[in-house]
């Protein structure tokens, strides 16, 4: 029987884009990299659970799910989330932050001061600046005022990061210039709250990070997987959760690594070379939300 694995989602290291996957191991990536997995025949996708806990009752969960969680277990998850805004009694510091995913595409959040950059890189930002630093509320107050004053949400669909990463302007210079524009507006708002700390300007670009110079278009991303089955291409980029493969006779194509998660998946087809799950060509409705962030 092949040896099989449970994918706890992609990280970024200081070093690049890493595979997780339950009980440690780990999986680094780098450009040119062959990526291979498939799903064994009659394999169920079971619910991950929530907040290093398992599922009780290990309910089976739909492939098309970016969380992979039962309505339970995604309640529970939610209930403890910065994110949702639940919590208010997080005393460490926290950054609030611009984020740039593309022409006209730029949000705004906030994420904890210890984890420096992470955040960024997990959403895919090709371009951020801090703008302030301060307690947890305090944080929350700012990235409201700013989404009505500056008219910029904090929240874009990865479908419309994705269609984007192909054709982004040339130089950091320009990929920065909608987060310089707006930063200068914010900083000189008069209703930040006294206890957050403003931050200048200094932009950080994560194309080369990402590898999405010269990125070839995609022509499509991974529906959902599926029991029988596989995939196999050459990363040629990652961004967020999202890997951009190289896949023989298709072009490249995207795989949302949290598709991967709750699966048994096998390294058994490395020699394979293909895709045989759905595809979902660009242009086509998504028919599902794409996730939160």
């Amino acid at each position: 029987m092949a040896r099989t694995w449970k994918c706890s989602g992609l990280r970024w290291s200081p070093d690049g884009p890493v595979l997780v996957w339950d009980g440690g191991r780990r999986s680094p990536l780098g450009w040119g990299k062959r990526v291979a997995f498939g799903v064994a025949e009659g394999g169920v996708r079971e619910c991950v659970g929530a907040r290093g806990h398992p599922c009780p009752v290990r309910a089976v969960v739909p492939g098309r799910s970016t969380g992979a969680r039962c309505e339970e277990c995604a309640r529970l998850d939610r209930a403890h989330s910065v994110a949702a805004d639940t919590i208010a009694d997080d005393p460490r510091p926290y950054h609030v932050y611009l984020a740039w995913f593309g022409p006209g595409m730029v949000k705004v959040g906030i994420t904890a001061l210890e984890r420096g950059p992470a955040r960024l890189l997990e959403q895919g930002a090709v371009c951020f600046s801090w703008l302030g630093t301060g307690p947890l509320m305090a944080a929350r107050r700012t990235e409201e005022l700013l989404r009505a004053a500056l008219r910029v949400p904090d929240r874009i669909p990865y479908a419309a990061k994705r269609a984007v990463r192909s054709a982004l302007p040339g130089t950091p210079g320009e990929r920065a210039a909608e987060i310089r524009e707006l930063h200068a507006r914010a900083v000189v708002l008069d209703a930040w709250p006294e206890s957050l700390t403003r931050e200048p300007c200094r932009p950080v670009d994560h194309a080369r990070a990402f590898g999405l110079e010269d990125l070839p278009t995609a022509v499509g991303e991974v529906a959902e997987l599926g029991p029988g089955g596989a995939a196999c291409g050459e990363l040629v980029a990652a961004a967020g959760p999202d890997l951009h493969l190289a896949v023989a006779g298709r072009g490249v194509v995207v795989l949302d690594t949290r598709l991967m998660t709750g699966w048994e998946l096998s390294p058994a087809v490395a020699e394979r070379e293909g895709l045989t799950l759905p595809v979902r060509e660009f242009g086509e409705p998504a028919g599902v939300q794409d996730g939160l962030f």
